[in-house]
């Protein structure tokens, strides 16, 4: 039986127009897999057009940025970085209702499709030599509607995995989540790296060769799109009245303080531990430990390679042994040993011995990134999933995500660096004090009581 062919049951039509009329409670296996195909591949186009920001920044930075020492510049992409940060709760805040009201793949369509603009733009922004500072502010522009996009994207794919998925094995396809997040910037890193070994000079890459991939994912943004308007809905959402759909508002959220709370200590500690070992750590080793930009980009492959074999098998572990114990080792880990790990990194050594410690810290942080998804969406009731799992997130993400990376560097201009590895430390005792008090929402999950 195809996505297409299936039907909701008697009565339940009239409140969903159109194409929206799809159930996902008797999916065969194949077409359940190829909705969950479909989210996570437009989750890893959308994820590789905001890391080729980060991957890329070593090459544009100058561009745009022209004044100053290397540090200066990278700074100066961090702030712009950051910004995009700032956004995500508007996206959170409009997707994640939208979401709720229309429904999760429409709201999956649209945060490609201000993805895609976005990258565009990048691609055809004319340096600082040509524009002046029209050049910053263009780039600024394209990194709000990618924010927007982004701060969208995490709460209804989350919602859409979680739901779609069958109930004993949510931990497991949840997990993929965060596979195609990684998957995209391991992508972003790949292109810079057969860019920099096979294609292109280094000053080839300096003039024009950084504005290939943001060319490359707008263009492959237009699969992402076809692919998620052959998506099957989800059930949850196809069997909540129009009255429920009409809902999902901020202050229906405020109703659920506990839960909110929950989702915004606990991913205060997961992201600035997730950027600091992903996005950051490839400038770290290069700006820091002393690596070329060429070994730190192939350090940066292997390690988030291997991140991303983890996520499915820490999530399935999950699914046995519940997200609580999970979420507990995460925070003990990251507050133990993150100090530690990032003054190994800080050194100089050979490629073999930075490899080993960075993978060690991916291997910590996967406790959070492999069931984040699932145990934010177990949280709240469908009317408000897509908004209660996407909206706090994005505020936190926001505030410690998206200044990881500034902060690291501005520490280190002023001379005061390892101030850093404490503050990630410190963020992530703060969730593993609300792991400890919280249920495991393996055993209370809202999903089930839809």
């Amino acid at each position: 039986m195809s996505v297409n062919e299936l039907t909701l049951p008697a009565g339940a039509a009239a409140d969903l127009p159109g194409e929206t009329r799809r159930r996902t409670a008797h999916l065969s296996p194949a077409a359940r897999l190829r909705s969950i195909f479909s989210g996570s591949v437009g989750n890893l186009v959308e994820y590789f057009d905001w890391y080729v920001y980060a991957a890329f920044a070593l090459y544009f930075a100058p561009k745009f940025f022209p004044s100053g020492d290397q540090t200066a510049q990278l700074m100066n992409t961090a702030a712009v970085f950051a910004i995009g940060f700032l956004v995500r709760p508007l996206g959170g805040w409009l997707l994640g209702t939208y979401a709720d009201r229309k429904g999760r793949r429409e709201a999956l369509m649209l945060s490609v499709m201000l993805m895609c603009a976005g990258s565009l733009m990048i691609a055809f922004i004319p340096g600082y030599d040509v524009i002046g500072y029209g050049a910053p502010a263009l780039l600024l522009v394209a990194r709000l509607l990618q924010g927007i996009s982004l701060g969208g994207e995490y709460g209804s794919s989350a919602t859409y995995l979680s739901e779609i998925a069958t109930p004993s094995r949510r931990g497991f396809y949840s997990s993929f989540q965060y596979v195609t997040i990684i998957m995209g910037q391991l992508l972003a890193l790949g292109l810079l790296l057969v860019l920099q070994k096979f294609l292109l000079t280094q000053q080839e890459l300096h003039e024009w060769g950084w504005r290939i991939p943001f060319l490359l994912g707008s263009g492959i943004a237009a699969a992402a799109i076809w692919l998620r308007r052959n998506m099957a809905e989800t059930e949850a959402f196809n069997e909540q009245g129009a009255t429920a759909k009409r809902k999902s508002n901020v202050r229906e959220l405020a109703k659920h303080p506990r839960e909110v709370f929950t989702v915004v200590a606990l991913t205060a500690g997961g992201t600035v531990s997730f950027y600091t070992f992903t996005t950051y750590m490839q400038k770290y080793l290069v700006n820091t430990t002393g690596f070329s930009k060429d070994d730190a980009t192939m350090i940066s492959s292997i390690a988030l390679f291997v991140f991303m074999l983890l996520q499915p098998l820490v999530g399935l572990l999950s699914d046995f042994i519940g997200r609580r114990a999970m979420l507990i080792a995460f925070g003990v880990c990251a507050t133990l040993f993150t100090v530690p790990l990032l003054t190994a990194l800080s050194v100089p050594q050979s490629m073999g011995s930075a490899l080993g410690w960075y993978i060690v810290a991916l291997l910590i942080t996967t406790g959070y990134t492999s069931i984040n998804a699932i145990f934010k969406a177990e949280l709240f009731p469908v009317h408000i999933r897509a908004l209660g799992v996407g909206f706090p997130f994005a505020v936190t993400v926001s505030v410690f995500g998206g200044t990881a990376e500034y902060l690291a560097l501005w520490l280190k201009s002023i001379g005061h660096e390892p101030w850093f590895y404490y503050y990630v430390s410190a963020c992530a005792a703060l969730s593993l004090i609300v792991s400890l008090t919280m249920k495991d929402t393996k055993a209370t999950s809202r999903i089930d009581q839809d």
